[in-house]
C-alpha cells in the first residue's frame, strides 16, 4: 500500500485526511514535526512514499522543514496548503521545493483527487 507522509498539526483535520486516505487505499503517516519528517522522507525515498502533504501553517516549522528536505535531495512529491490570502508563504514553499502548493479550501476539496494521483503514481512507478 503506498504511503503518504502528512505534517499536519490540525489533529481534526488529519483524521479527515487519515479517513479520506483509508477510503482511497493509502497508508497515512503523521509526521510530528520538521525533523520526523525529514527522517520518514529519508526512509521512504524510493521504499513506498509516494506524497509528502505539508500544512505551511503548522507550528512545527514547515518551511524551515521544506527546505531541508529540499536540500536533501527529496524526489517525493510535495503538497503543501495554506489560507488562500498567504501568497508570499505560497510563493517561499514553492521556492523551497513544494511540487504544488493550494488553498487550503482547493486541498480539501481534491484530497481524495489528490491521494489517488499519489496512489496512481506509485503503481506506475
Amino acid at each position: 500500500m503506498p504511503k503518504v507522509i502528512a505534517l499536519v498539526d490540525d489533529l481534526f483535520f488529519r483524521a479527515r485526511i487519515a479517513e479520506t486516505a483509508k477510503h482511497v487505499g493509502v497508508e497515512l503517516e503523521a509526521a510530528a514535526n520538521g525533523d520526523d519528517l525529514l527522517a520518514r522522507a529519508s526512509n521512504a525515498n524510493g521504499a513506498g512514499a509516494a506524497l509528502i502533504l505539508v500544512d505551511l501553517n503548522s507550528l512545527a516549522a514547515p518551511l524551515d522543514a521544506l527546505q531541508r528536505l529540499h536540500a536533501a535531495g527529496n524526489q517525493i512529491p510535495v503538497v503543501a496548503f495554506l489560507s488562500h490570502v498567504q501568497t508570499e508563504l505560497a510563493a517561499a514553499a514553492h521556492a523551497a521545493g513544494c511540487t504544488e502548493v493550494m488553498p487550503r479550501s482547493k486541498f480539501t476539496q481534491d484530497l481524495a483527487a489528490i491521494l489517488e494521483r499519489a496512489r496512481e503514481a506509485k503503481k506506475a512507478g
